[in-house]
């Protein structure tokens, strides 16, 4: 409506391009300005000076023939006091961004492994960065900056390297795993090489004790018992004992343990009492 009367309005980070007759006469800064039609003035085009993003996806392979999806993200806005070689020498900025950005990226990754790729990403979107530099700027744009934001192999590419992965992990996983039950084996035999050791201590401690207890009894019998020896204390002593140890096995009725006398010459003399009851018993029945 304002162009009807010979004024425009220009927007905050926009540029106008005004046109004499259809020949370029000047960039309009925002603002308000006068625009005579009569006169054969016109406006041609507006260019914005904002920050625009452009995501491009090429695909290609690397050194070891893995083929590999890169996507780049550029940056780039126009120049103010390059506006008219903006607005007029580059019909489509988009395509010539992303022919440039195939042109590095399909020139540098090939020269790299798959695993080289992901590390030196930052390499390559420097080289695109410089790349788009030197070209646009002669076309009145700006490259604010350039990312390397996603690497994609091919799916079974991907799922390949997670299984390395994975496999690598679990031998490291059944490495710890044994270490631990190496220690855990080490550990238990410390224990029971120490508990066994104390258990001995404790049955010579006991055993010494028994010695010592008999000794001082068949000593005090001796002295109060005249014309014993001490051959008889001990004979009577075991002789106490052993019916002790009848005494109790007879007193549980869940008790199993039957003590039979051994050796050569117990089993003798056990032989000579069977016989001897079986000569009995015949006498009997003749």
């Amino acid at each position: 409506m304002g162009q009807c009367f010979g004024c425009i309005q220009v927007g905050q980070s926009t540029v106008a391009v005004k046109e004499h007759f259809g020949k370029f006469d000047k960039v309009l800064e925002p603002g308000c300005h006068c625009m005579p039609w009569c006169c054969g003035y016109k406006l041609a085009g507006r260019l914005s000076l904002r920050v625009n993003q452009l995501d491009v996806r090429c695909e290609t392979k690397t050194k070891d023939n893995v083929f590999v999806t890169v996507v780049a993200s550029v940056q780039y806005r126009a120049l103010s006091d390059k506006a008219s070689d903006a607005f007029y020498k580059l019909s489509n900025t988009k395509q010539q961004v992303q022919a440039y950005v195939f042109d590095v990226i399909r020139a540098s990754v090939p020269k790299l492994p798959l695993d080289d790729v992901f590390l030196q990403k930052n390499d390559i979107a420097r080289g695109v960065e410089e790349e788009l530099e030197k070209a646009m700027s002669g076309y009145g744009f700006e490259i604010v900056q350039t990312l390397i934001v996603d690497i994609e192999p091919d799916q079974h590419v991907k799922r390949s390297m997670n299984e390395i992965n994975a496999a690598a992990r679990m031998r490291v996983a059944a490495s710890e795993k044994a270490e631990a039950e190496k220690i855990l084996q080490i550990k238990r035999a410390e224990g029971e090489a120490e508990s066994k050791y104390l258990s001995g201590l404790g049955i010579a401690r006991q055993r010494q004790a028994i010695v010592d207890g008999l000794r001082d009894s068949v000593l005090a019998f001796s002295e109060n018992v005249p014309g014993t020896s001490s051959k008889d204390v001990m004979d009577m002593v075991l002789l106490t004992q052993y019916f002790d140890t009848m005494k109790e096995i007879g007193a549980s009725s869940k008790s199993n343990a039957v003590f039979l006398p051994h050796g050569p010459g117990a089993v003798k003399d056990i032989a000579s009492q069977i016989r001897e009851g079986l000569l009995q018993a015949e006498s009997v029945e003749a």
